[in-house]
């Protein structure tokens, strides 16, 4: 397989299915930045982390793929002739949702109570699932918009909702792992 097509010269790209659209086209941006989201989240995992955490992030990894696939799907031509899905891959489950919510839970009895919304930051590889987090909102508002405009599978918007949830918790937990300082953001109070 070559890596360079010369069909995106023009400014298009395709998508499953054959259709070609714009490179800015909202479902473009939306598992465009599913991919950047992913990218980040294998960069968390390349961290000096526990291989518990590893192997979960790699199993986000797969599903994000799967979202991005799913997002690359034209709606008009998801089906083949004979009926089938074009792309033949296991879609995102009610189960791969509460995985998520288990670990959340999971991660979630080790820390200390929130009191308040915390700083990014205080260690790299924090940061750096704040990072993650941030852009998984972003994915999470395009694909919420692509879906206003071309209903898709409401599992997908669950799954990002989810997992930027999950990211805060992870952030929060490596913190406590990493020994890092969690800094709370105590708003500034009107001089009167």
């Amino acid at each position: 397989m070559k890596i360079y097509t010369k069909t995106g010269d023009d400014g298009t790209t395709g998508l499953y299915g054959g259709t070609r659209v714009p490179k800015y086209h909202l479902r473009i941006e939306s598992y465009g930045t599913v991919d950047e989201l992913n990218s980040w989240i294998g960069l968390i995992k390349d961290q000096d982390i526990a291989d518990s955490l590893k192997k979960t992030l790699l199993v986000l990894q797969d599903k994000l793929f799967t979202i991005g696939a799913l997002l690359a799907i034209d709606p008009k031509k998801e089906k083949l002739k004979n009926g089938k899905d074009r792309l033949q891959i296991t879609k995102i489950s009610t189960a791969d949702i509460e995985v998520l919510e288990q670990e959340i839970d999971q991660m979630d009895t080790l820390l200390p109570p929130m009191t308040h919304f915390v700083l990014p930051g205080g260690h790299t590889t924090v940061s750096y699932c704040h990072i993650a987090r941030t852009i998984c909102r972003r994915a999470e508002r395009l694909v919420t918009e692509l879906h206003a405009m071309e209903p898709l599978d409401p599992s997908l918007l669950s799954y990002l909702n989810r997992l930027s949830d999950f990211l805060f918790v992870l952030a929060r937990k490596l913190t406590y792992d990493l020994g890092a300082e969690e800094i709370k953001w105590i708003p500034e109070k009107k001089n009167q």
